[in-house]
């Protein structure tokens, strides 16, 4: 038997080299060469579209919020002037009051004081109940109370007691402090200097004591009548303006970023097509809300107690849950690209009604009351100031635009 011995195959190995392969970098290229003119045109066509869509949005959304304060104050306010006096202080007050309306920013309106059987603490109580904006009372016996000071010469004779301004500073400190304040008083300041006026000259004819008034009471000559302001709602909590206007605007720009994060988060992990609806809907509400505002509980007691902070925290995790939702139902309208423009038009379209009072606004802005920010800022004027108690209103309002999007 022939035996058969097979020759090994010598084994061929590749030169290993002491370095791994070095590849140049691509040649750079300027902008307008030849080889770049696809890339190029993409170039223009993205940055061009962009930039009209970007000027379209600044005249058409800007415009909203110009428009608010163009013509503002652009409807009066309502203001009531009580007359509990009776006499000539009272008439001269309410008349000169009246006949300011034609060209001031408040509206005033004579009411009998037989409405108040409380006196002028029940005017101050309409007040903080929004009846009316602000009101003017002419106290009980202003009248004969000076006229005693005049007989008596008494020097304690103080005229600020005659009338009194309520206010609801709370309500809307930049109504307040811009219209109703400065408004009534200028009014009342002039009513008073003419009403002094034409009471000095009536002493000097009839009176004969006029020189003692002068050296021992002169109050009751140069300043006979005056007005107190009297705050019921001080806007005293400077911070608060980060819960009721310009906070409003980061919750938005946090939501955004919250929709922005999930939808990544749910595409890069891929439970968007294994997750139910009803899943995705129960897990995003849990993500959009965060308690930067909690260092401030002790601002949150004053009204409510230790609930104060509890109903905080529902009405911005629905205040966020509304326009998150809103910014999460526009990404399939709208896709990614188009989304940033929705935004503006929802921090605008809110921020424009919470400046100023929606009533002094024009009557297209009435919308407010069914908007996000409008109903955060006067519930949380209501936690911390004690204003309308509209809790009620301003949840069902928000709950209601998070079920209409749910619905979408």
């Amino acid at each position: 038997m022939l035996l058969y011995t097979r020759a090994l195959r010598p084994t061929i190995r590749a030169p290993t080299r002491p370095f791994p392969i070095q590849r140049s970098p691509p040649s750079r290229r300027h902008f307008f060469d030849g080889n770049l003119k696809i890339a190029r045109d993409i170039y223009f066509k993205t940055v061009f579209g962009g930039t009209i869509a970007l000027i379209i949005a600044m005249f058409a959304i800007f415009s909203i919020y110009w428009g608010a304060l163009w013509k503002a104050p652009a409807h009066q306010l309502n203001g009531w002037v009580v007359d509990f006096d009776h006499s000539n202080i009272g008439s001269v007050v309410v008349e000169a009051l009246q006949a300011s309306s034609a060209s001031t920013y408040i509206r005033w309106t004579a009411v009998s004081s037989s409405n108040f059987p409380g006196g002028a603490s029940q005017v101050g109580d309409e007040v903080v109940d929004e009846k009316t904006w602000i009101a003017v009372v002419v106290n009980a016996n202003a009248t004969s109370n000076l006229q005693s000071a005049v007989s008596s010469v008494d020097s304690s004779y103080n005229g600020s007691s005659a009338i009194v301004v309520y206010g609801n500073q709370a309500r809307s400190e930049n109504g307040y402090n811009t219209i109703l304040l400065p408004t009534v008083e200028a009014a009342l300041i002039s009513i008073t200097q003419s009403f002094a006026l034409q009471f000095a000259t009536e002493l000097a004819s009839t009176s004969s004591n006029l020189t003692n008034l002068l050296a021992n009471a002169p109050q009751t000559v140069t300043q006979p009548i005056s007005f107190t302001v009297d705050n019921l709602r001080p806007f005293d909590i400077p911070v608060a303006t980060a819960m009721t206007y310009v906070g409003l605007i980061y919750t938005l720009i946090l939501a955004y970023f919250i929709v922005n994060i999930s939808l990544s988060a749910r595409m890069m992990s891929g439970l968007e097509t294994h997750l139910k609806t009803s899943s995705i809907i129960r897990l995003a509400p849990s993500l959009l809300f965060l308690p930067i505002f909690l260092p401030l509980l002790i601002l949150f007691a004053s009204q409510f107690g230790s609930a104060g902070f509890v109903l905080f925290w529902m009405l911005n995790w629905l205040g966020m849950l509304s326009v998150g939702l809103a910014l999460e139902a526009m990404l399939t309208l709208l896709t990614i690209k188009g989304v940033p423009f929705f935004m503006i038009l929802l921090i605008i379209s809110n921020v424009s009604v919470c400046f100023l009072p929606i009533d002094v606004l024009p009557g297209i802005y009435h919308y407010g009351y069914g908007f996000v920010f409008y109903n955060i800022s006067c519930a949380v004027r209501t936690i911390l100031f004690g204003t309308k108690n509209n809790l009620g209103l301003n949840f069902g309002i928000l709950i209601a635009m998070d079920l209409q999007v749910f619905l979408l």
